[in-house]
């Protein structure tokens, strides 16, 4: 095994600028901080490049790319020098939270020079760089199967709720309100001047922990309250299977919540305890999705209020087809609820093992490959 090599980290990577978003079509993905912007007809970097976010929201961000790509202007491309292991380097840079070395007053910036002149211990086998590297691939080849495998279940799920309710639709079906089928509740943020309501044990979410999520099912929240929190929502703990749907800046955020949870006013909390499933309402929120916007208001930001969106009218078809369509989809939405549970242990798993194997506290043979 190789011993750590104590260096800058302009000695063992090289830095480039990004540069103008080009204006003309293609089929070339345009790389920004926050990962694929667009595409382009042209190229400034090929082969392996290390996509780094360079200022804001994004600074720090680090994204592989093996194929020719455009880097913007709000990124910056690394490719080790030598016959060091880009993917290596890449979940060398990941460990190492670039935001966390950023400079600027109002908006976080990293620059070449600054990175350039970062001191790192750093493993000097290419060798051994390529079987850390196939290690932590093999876990996020998984990872990223499983969410496009998620992907194609909830496609063929709408691709089923559009068969049976809307090419299907009979014209002696019911017309209703949402506030017909369903109940529709709201939440509250407790003052975050009381230490006393934070830190607690209780699930709460923002439409925040939805930004970035990739799944149907919500399993945890960013922050925590205490029952004392609680105490300050008046809706109390939402029941688990509410479906969560972001009713404000922006409108159209979703989840089915597989835990008890409180919720912002961000937020309708969507609980099926009339005549529909909670399968079945995720489905029509999606499909309808803009005429659930359209009615929406708002001068600064746009807003649909509870009473609108219970005002919103659906057709209504017999029970049992209800009864019938909620049957055949559970095996689909079942299967991407166990899939996100997957997920979750294969990045648990990686993200243990990242800092791990960068420092050389774990170590990998150069002969081990990974089989599933």
């Amino acid at each position: 095994m190789s011993e750590l090599k104590l260096c800058k980290l302009g000695d063992v990577v090289s830095f480039g600028n990004g540069k103008t978003r080009p204006s003309s079509e293609g089929n070339i993905p345009i790389y920004g901080g926050n990962g694929i912007l667009g595409y382009c007809a042209d190229k400034n970097y090929e082969g392996e490049t290390i996509i780094i976010g360079r200022v804001g929201a994004y600074c720090g961000a680090t994204h592989y790319e093996n194929k020719p790509i455009w880097v913007s202007d709000n990124a910056l491309s690394a490719k080790p020098k030598g016959k060091n292991n880009t993917k290596f380097f890449y979940y060398f840079l990941k460990d190492m939270a670039l935001n966390q070395h950023a400079g600027g007053s109002s908006h976080p910036l990293v620059t070449q020079t600054l990175l350039n002149s970062l001191d790192v211990e750093v493993i000097d086998n290419p060798e051994e760089q390529k079987a850390i590297a196939a290690v932590l691939s093999s876990l996020d080849d998984k990872i990223d199967l499983l969410h496009r495998q998620n992907k194609t279940l909830e496609a063929m799920a709408e691709t089923l709720f559009r068969q049976w309710f809307i090419e299907e639709a009979q014209d002696d079906w019911e017309e209703k309100i949402l506030n017909d089928v369903i109940s529709v509740k709201g939440g509250t943020t407790p003052s975050t001047k009381e230490p006393k309501y934070w830190g607690g044990d209780i699930y709460w979410t923002a439409p925040r922990d939805l930004s970035n999520h990739k799944a149907i099912f919500l399993f945890d929240t960013e922050r925590k309250i205490t029952a004392k929190g609680l105490a300050k929502i008046g809706s109390g703990l939402m029941p688990i299977g509410t479906v969560l749907l972001s009713s404000r800046a922006p409108i159209g955020y979703m989840a089915i919540t597989d835990i008890p949870t409180a919720i912002n006013q961000g937020y309708i909390a969507i609980v099926c305890d009339k005549s529909v499933s909670n399968f079945f309402m995720y489905l029509w929120c999606k499909i309808n999705m803009e005429d659930i916007k359209n009615a929406g208001n708002g001068s600064t930001f746009q807003e649909i209020s509870k009473s609108n969106f219970k005002a919103l009218s659906l057709t209504i078809p017999p029970k049992q087809k209800l009864e019938k369509f909620d049957e055949v989809i559970s095996s689909p939405f079942k299967k991407i609820r166990s899939n996100k549970i997957q997920i979750q242990t294969l990045e648990k798993l990686r993200n243990t093992l990242l800092p791990k194997l960068m420092s050389g506290e774990v170590r990998v043979s150069m002969q081990e490959n990974i089989k599933e």
